[in-house]
């Protein structure tokens, strides 16, 4: 019933797409998703997620978990960071997704909704650690579609695998365009 719910909202009423989706069937991965330039793109990913019927997964501090909210945040793909023990963020995220069979992380490397000069590199580091590959994942707001681009394995070079990616996301447009990053 959701499911046709989301349906209908998505693609009826928003007008919406999906595109490449089969490329995101890699039980374990980055979702590298950009641009992030407003609140609405979190309802596109919930969206996305369950009209796609994949399990899509977020990280937020532990104590968000707590009650009341914790079912909720776990019911849309939220997986609480515990980042005890000396643990950094890179090694407690890449600890997750050794222990679960199915984790594809969603991750907006902007880190904010607002104009930034850099993506932070955190989403490269947890892939190349984890050993899972970047899945490229474009919110167009121009053509109004969710575009998944093909899984990608991190070499260890940044700079030159940032290249690649970043193909990805050329002629992308954001919700707020003057706030989209530019590689």
């Amino acid at each position: 019933m959701k499911k046709q719910l989301y349906k209908f909202i998505f693609f009826k009423l928003m007008g919406w797409k999906i595109v490449g989706i089969e490329n995101a069937e890699v039980k374990k991965c980055i979702l590298m998703v950009m641009p992030h330039t407003s609140n609405h793109d979190f309802y596109l990913g919930i969206f996305t997620r369950g009209i796609s019927g994949l399990e899509m997964n977020w990280v937020g501090k532990k104590e968000l978990f707590k009650f009341p909210f914790g079912y909720y945040f776990r019911s849309v793909g939220g997986e609480p960071l515990d980042r005890s023990g000396g643990l950094n963020k890179v090694d407690s995220i890449a600890a997750i997704f050794e222990r679960k069979e199915v984790f594809r992380l969603a991750v907006a490397p902007e880190g904010t909704r607002t104009k930034v000069a850099e993506i932070k590199s955190g989403f490269y580091y947890i892939a190349l650690k984890a050993n899972v590959p970047i899945v490229p994942v474009a919110f167009d707001w121009g053509k109004k579609e969710v575009n998944f681009g093909k899984p990608f394995f991190p070499t260890g070079n940044y700079e030159a695998d940032l290249q690649i990616l970043k193909k990805h996301y050329d002629g992308i447009a954001g919700k707020i365009p003057e706030r989209v990053y530019h590689f």
